[in-house]
């Protein structure tokens, strides 16, 4: 007899994990993929999270400026999260010298358009999230169209020009951005929330010098300091998404990868300043 109770149809815990949670309607429960449920499992027994958050994310719209260090570990992260479409726009190929850090990519991509190459490594962690690979470079002429269907924004680009310009077209369109940059050691992180918190503008006014700003390509960078940075800008898109947790807004988040400290800076509203103006969003 405990042979044949061994062949039993046991109750799946996944489906009783979905109705408790609230992933699935109860009349519906049966017709979710046992395999969604099965990938989200651990994330979904997060209280923040849930069922309605991971419904949440597979509705989620991101769009990823740059597939390089930073949009590397931040779109496997974002995909094995369950937001349901990443848009990746980027007009470089692999290069060599980018795969100690860019790992997305592998040494058979090299010459491939990066977004190409991120959709198919993307569409290999999950299947389920659709990958959007634009294959261009973001200008102000292209901005506006890309960012107006987007649900978050995070900037991985590698110099000034572009993030100021995602940043004023995300506080342009109301669209919550996620920025970063790394150099050598260190790096940098920050989430804005237009019209409730300080934009990238706020504080950085202008450019640095170009005779003085550095580059990855001039000054180096150690690979998992962009993984560091790049996970943060996932874990803040999440929480945005999801409206959880204490975003890293009003606040610049520093790290040192030789010294393994971080530490805060103060980012305050400017009234004066030229994308956000400090305006309020009512």
């Amino acid at each position: 007899m405990h042979h044949l109770a061994a062949l039993r149809p046991r109750p799946n815990p996944l489906l009783r994990l979905g109705r408790y949670q609230g992933f699935c309607r109860r009349d519906r429960c049966r017709r979710v993929r046992r395999v969604d449920l099965a990938r989200y499992a651990r994330q979904i027994l997060l209280p923040e999270v849930g069922g309605g958050g991971q419904l949440k994310l597979s509705k989620a719209r991101v769009l990823i400026v740059g597939a390089g260090g930073l949009g590397s570990p931040a779109a496997l992260y974002l995909a094995g999260a369950g937001v349901g479409q990443l848009t990746l726009i980027d007009n470089d190929p692999v290069d060599l010298t980018n795969l100690h850090r860019q790992i997305l990519h592998g040494t058979p991509d090299l010459g491939t358009p990066k977004v190409l190459s991120a959709r198919r490594r993307l569409t290999h962690l999950n299947p389920g999230v659709r990958v959007k690979p634009l294959n261009k470079r973001l200008t102000s002429r292209n901005v506006d169209a890309v960012f107006k269907i987007q649900d978050l924004i995070l900037d991985g680009s590698d110099n000034f020009d572009t993030r100021y310009l995602v940043n004023d077209a995300a506080v342009r369109h109301r669209v919550p951005l996620v920025w970063g940059a790394v150099l050598r050691w260190e790096g940098q992180a920050m989430t804005v929330v237009p019209g409730r918190s300080a934009c990238y503008r706020c504080l950085f006014p202008e450019p640095p010098d170009p005779a003085v700003a550095q580059s990855c390509a001039d000054g180096g960078v150690l690979g998992p300091i962009a993984g560091v940075v790049g996970a943060l800008m996932a874990a803040e898109a999440v929480k945005v998404l999801l409206g959880v947790g204490v975003p890293l807004t009003g606040r610049l988040l520093q790290y040192d990868g030789r010294a393994a400290r971080f530490r805060e800076r103060a980012a305050n509203r400017r009234g004066n300043c030229s994308s956000c103006g400090g305006r309020d969003v009512h």
